[in-house]
């Protein structure tokens, strides 16, 4: 896989992968430090998509995590 330059490509990619986020929930990630990014000039934000595939994967399983009781 390869780069996804900016929010707006990184929203259609999730949206291509069944994994739909919003803009705000993706900003959200960023303040948190909690989505794999890094911006290498000028502002521009820059996503790995093995990195994001991996980020979603790890979040899947926390979500569906089941409870012990």
């Amino acid at each position: 896989m390869g780069k996804i330059q900016g929010v707006e490509n990184l929203l259609v990619y999730l949206e291509s992968v069944g994994y739909p986020l919003t803009e705000q929930q993706i900003d959200e990630f960023l303040r948190a430090r909690t989505i794999p990014h890094s911006k290498p000039y000028g502002g521009i934000i820059v996503f790995d998509s093995n990195h994001i595939e991996w980020w979603m994967d790890l979040r899947r399983k926390h979500e569906f995590k089941p409870k012990i009781k």
